[in-house]
Parts: C-alpha cells; sequence; structure tokens
C-alpha cells in the first residue's frame, strides 16, 4: 500500500459566511427532486462543474430496514443527471463496512435508478496510505483520491457512537472496508484520536461539497437501526462542516452533545458556527423538528478484537454470496 502524505488543508472559504441553500422537499418524487436539486445547487455556489471528474458519494451503509441507512437512490440519481447534464464525468462509489457497494446499491434500487445514465457504481477499493496531521495513517481509496471532486450525498440520521452522522462523517467511508474498523479498534475512545480522524480525513480527499438527504431521516438509533422522520428537508453547501452544522442548528443540538461537532469548533474549523453561515433559501428555524429523538447515551467508539475479526470475516463473505 503505498504511502501518501496529505496535499492539501481543508478548503480554503473567502472572507464572509458560507453559504448553505436549505430546501422543503415532501417526498422523493424525480420531478419535484429534480427541481429541489437545482434550486439549493445554485443557491450553494453554482459551482461550474463541466470536465470534471466527479465521484459521487452517497451513503450505501447496508440495504435493510426498507433502505432507510441509504441515501435514497432517487436523491443519488438526480444528482448524477445534475452532474451529468452540466458536462461532468461522473462515477456513484462507497465502500460499506459489509458487502460490496454494487450490491447494496442493487439491493436498494439504486442501480435501476440509474440505467441509462452511464453511471458506474464502483466499490472504493485500492488502499493507499494516507497520514493524517493527527500522527496516524488510513488506507483511503485511490479510486476516491483520483478525483477533481467528491460530491457528497450523505443521509440525516443519528448514530449510537457520534449521536449524529452527516457529511464530515460520510467521507469516512471512503476508507477502504476493514480498514474503518480496524480504526475504530486504534483509534475509538482514546483522548480526541477518533474524531480528530474523521475531520482530518476531509483535507486530505479532494475537494468536496455535500447535499444531505433529510427528507426520510433515520432516529431513535443508528446507524442503520433506527425508525424512520419526515423531515421533509433537502440541504447543500460547498462545506461538509457548515452543512452539518446547520443539521445540528435544525435539530436544535449543542456542540458538547455532538462529538465530531466539538472537535470542528474546538479546530476552528470553517462552518463549525452558526456565525460562519449565511442561508440564501430557507432558515434552519423554518423546519419542525419536534420529536426527533437522538441516542441518549452512547455506545463505545472502540471494536474489541475479537469484533474486528468477526466483522473482516462476515465482509468476506458478504461480497461473495
Amino acid at each position: 500500500m503505498r504511502r501518501l502524505e496529505p496535499r492539501m488543508g481543508l478548503r480554503e472559504f473567502e472572507a464572509g459566511p458560507i453559504k448553505v441553500a436549505l430546501g422543503s422537499c415532501q417526498g422523493y418524487e424525480p420531478d419535484r427532486l429534480a427541481q429541489t436539486t437545482d434550486e439549493l445547487l445554485r443557491a450553494a455556489g453554482d459551482f461550474r462543474f463541466n470536465g470534471l471528474k466527479v465521484l459521487v458519494k452517497p451513503n450505501l451503509l447496508r440495504a435493510g430496514n426498507n433502505g432507510l441507512a441509504c441515501t435514497h437512490p432517487r436523491v443519488t440519481g438526480a444528482v448524477c443527471r445534475y452532474l451529468k447534464d452540466a458536462g461532468a464525468r461522473v462515477r456513484v462509489g462507497d465502500s460499506p463496512g459489509f458487502g460490496s457497494a454494487r450490491r447494496v446499491a442493487r439491493r436498494i434500487g439504486l442501480v435501476d435508478e440509474l440505467k441509462g445514465l452511464g453511471v458506474e457504481v464502483v466499490n472504493l477499493d485500492g488502499a493507499v496510505r494516507v497520514r493524517l496531521p493527527f500522527g496516524h495513517s488510513l488506507g483511503v481509496s485511490r479510486q476516491a483520491l483520483e478525483n477533481d471532486l467528491i460530491f457528497n450525498l450523505p443521509k440525516l440520521k443519528v448514530h449510537n457512537q457520534m449521536r449524529m452522522t452527516g457529511a464530515v462523517k460520510n467521507l469516512f467511508g471512503c476508507v477502504v472496508g476493514v480498514r474503518k474498523a480496524v480504526a475504530h479498534t486504534k483509534h475509538g475512545d482514546v483522548s480526541n484520536r477518533f474524531e480528530s480522524m474523521l475531520v482530518e480525513l476531509q483535507g486530505v480527499l479532494p475537494q468536496s461539497m455535500a447535499m444531505i438527504d433529510g427528507i426520510r431521516a433515520m432516529h431513535v438509533k443508528g446507524p442503520s437501526g433506527g425508525e424512520p422522520y419526515s423531515l421533509n428537508l433537502m440541504g447543500a453547501s460547498l462545506s461538509n462542516q457548515a452543512l452539518d452544522t446547520s443539521i445540528y442548528m435544525i435539530l436544535n443540538l449543542r456542540p458538547d452533545e455532538i462529538p465530531l461537532w466539538r472537535e470542528a469548533r474546538a479546530r476552528g474549523y470553517p462552518g463549525a458556527r452558526p456565525e460562519d453561515l449565511a442561508f440564501p433559501l430557507r432558515r434552519p428555524d423554518e423546519f419542525d423538528s419536534r420529536g426527533f429523538m437522538i441516542p441518549k447515551t452512547l455506545d463505545p467508539a472502540t471494536f474489541h478484537p475479537l469484533r474486528l475479526a468477526k466483522s473482516a470475516v462476515k465482509r468476506a463473505w458478504a461480497r461473495i454470496v
């Protein structure tokens, strides 16, 4: 596995607030999704995609729970159509904990959604050892690194270890396969190392932007076994952190409740504070999140070595069945 040193820092933003475009979207009807995607991306910064090699990175965690754990395939399809129409060269990819991205994509209907678009679904393999500023390395997918842009497509849901998972956490899927479990085993619950790893990962990946699927969110528990919550929200930003901060605001959360938010604020990352943000469309206080439940207590982030071994066996089996 070739070693790669960090080649860039976090995306630099010009002085002034970072735009977060928030919009209401009542369900996954294709025409409505296409219109909302267009409105959000234009308002977030009207990024130019022509000629760019773009990896669309949805959350393809697993196909259970009626697909609730994954970014909805129609959201991914809407983004891919937008990018293709804008002249981008597009692939969809992830590295699920178990099985392959294409297998999950097929089971949730994403492969069918992308038919006729000329967009393939790839498993993010080919680990490259990337050293992060906090002093440790991760095996990041070469297929993720070799892009002009990562279009990050997280699902809005709670997480039993991080309390919430959004745009910043979704980029952890660029770490190859069982290496994510190894990172849990090595860094989970050791000071702030796991949070440092997740927030610093952004800086060694290609430039990214994000749009979140919060139409039918997951609450109570997660990231896979929770319950649906109709928030009817989509949001987009050129900053992963800014988009996540806006979601925390909508859900009336505090930095001390969210380990990744607390870490980003401590580091002074752009977009980690509400005063860093501008809302060209709807504001966070225009969304009703009453009844949205987050985990009261957090599970350990560390994986026991036996769990790591079981994870490796389950992953290998899931890829051949």
